[in-house]
């Protein structure tokens, strides 16, 4: 079968399964965030300013997902949820773009059944499709097209940014300084597109938007405060249109801490390696994941950022992130949304508290196996690549210095010059 019609199977399959998470596995009456969507929707077709008229806590570049569907006359619930099936579609043909491994579409077109009803109730396809995009484009070296489709997931989900030095790197190692600026000039554009026409219209309530993400508290999906739901009694309260742990203010200091220093890591750890295309896809997936597994804030689908990124990692740590991110994926839907708010939101003490703890600590084993470095796996596999590219600046060397002699003109007597030492 030919890698088109793999795509094209690939696809069939996740409509077939995305029609069975709507219509058959999962209760329909399970809406997520779509009529807060569709409030926001609404308001904006009738003519008011978002972050002036009314607060919205999502980006500028999230309003076309959440505009589109308030049309007149058509269900809004329908409409969002077909435009997120078109996004996933949208993954899997970019990821197919990325020259994946074989088990990559097939685990994408099975995915929503591994997500479920979060799936089509958040707009969190978006920005990844928009993601996997431009990691497609960079691959290709079509750096602008790449930069210009991560402005438009920043502008979008504000997490999108881990992915900047990373590309950054990637542009000015293949294709230099000047390629690089002229990338993030693209990228600067399109951002600064998305965000200054509301800065000017309304420059308090998006500071609000952008300050009210920054501020959060810690949520008590977390790592750090599921580790606490399990084994000790916290308080629980209602902030930020989520269930958090209050006065743990130095805990979530130290989280953004921790966070903040994985991605350094991460960032320093890609711009001193090769910079090899499976190499870019592999920390790619790795900084996503970092944000995910050690933020202060994780929801439920949080998860959906790892569906289309994790299975474009190759070889035996390709497959073993991708079965725990399934693992991940179906241990969250034991729990959300059927009992999370009657055996886990409200009472610190319920038996479900280790199983968010389990799904955490399966996070930060993916996070491992994305981000540990190749000599502590393949320490031979990593002595043969060196021992290969000594060769190849050995060859390279020698072709330089013959060319050279070849380029210098004959002495009188008809023999190259020798070149001094």
């Amino acid at each position: 079968m030919t890698r088109h019609w793999r795509v094209v199977l690939a696809a069939v399959v996740f409509l077939a399964a995305w029609g069975m998470t709507y219509f058959w596995i999962y209760p329909r009456h399970f809406l997520g965030d779509v009529p807060l969507f569709e409030t926001y929707g609404q308001a904006i077709r009738h003519g008011q300013v978002p972050y002036r008229d009314f607060a919205l806590e999502y980006p500028p570049g999230a309003l076309p997902a959440i505009v589109a569907p308030a049309l007149p006359g058509v269900s809004y619930v329908g409409f969002f949820s077909g435009l997120m099936a078109v996004f996933g579609v949208a993954c899997i043909v970019f990821v197919a773009a990325c020259r994946p491994p074989k088990f990559a579409l097939p685990f994408m077109a099975i995915s929503p059944l591994l997500v479920g009803a979060l799936i089509r109730t958040h707009f969190d396809l978006w920005p990844m499709a928009l993601i996997v995009a431009g990691l497609a484009a960079l691959l290709r070296d079509r750096h602008r097209l790449g930069w210009a489709a991560l402005a438009l997931a920043f502008a979008a989900k504000l997490f999108a940014g881990v992915l900047i030095p990373v590309a950054a790197v990637w542009t000015f190692r293949r294709a230099g300084r000047r390629a690089l600026a002229r990338s993030l000039a693209v990228w600067v554009a399109i951002v600064a597109a998305a965000f200054v026409p509301f800065a000017v219209v309304a420059p308090h309530g998006l500071k609000e938007s952008v300050t009210g993400q920054l501020s959060r508290p810690l949520q008590i999906e977390t790592l750090a405060a599921s580790y606490l739901m399990t084994f000790e009694h916290p308080e629980i309260k209602s902030s930020h249109g989520s269930k958090n742990l209050p006065n743990r203010n130095g805990l979530a200091a130290a989280t953004s801490a921790v966070l903040l220093a994985l991605l350094l890591a991460l960032w320093i750890g890609f711009a001193r390696g090769p910079i090899e295309p499976e190499r870019l896809k592999r920390y790619a997936a790795a900084c996503v994941c970092a944000f995910v597994c050690f933020g202060k804030v994780l929801s439920p689908q949080f998860l959906i950022w790892l569906v289309p990124v994790v299975p474009l990692v190759r070889g035996k740590r390709g497959v073993a992130a991708a079965a725990l991110l399934a693992a991940a994926l179906i241990n969250t839907q034991v729990w959300f949304p059927g009992r999370y708010f009657k055996d886990y939101a409200w009472d610190a003490q319920l038996s479900l508290a280790w199983l968010v703890f389990v799904r955490n600590l399966t996070l930060v084993a993916l996070f491992a196996v994305l981000a540990v470095p190749v000599a502590l796996l393949h320490p031979k596999l990593l002595a043969a690549r060196a021992a290969r590219g000594r060769l190849t600046r050995g060859m390279r060397s020698r072709s330089a210095a013959q060319t050279d002699i070849a380029a210098k003109p004959p002495s009188p007597d008809g023999r190259h010059r020798r070149a001094a030492p």
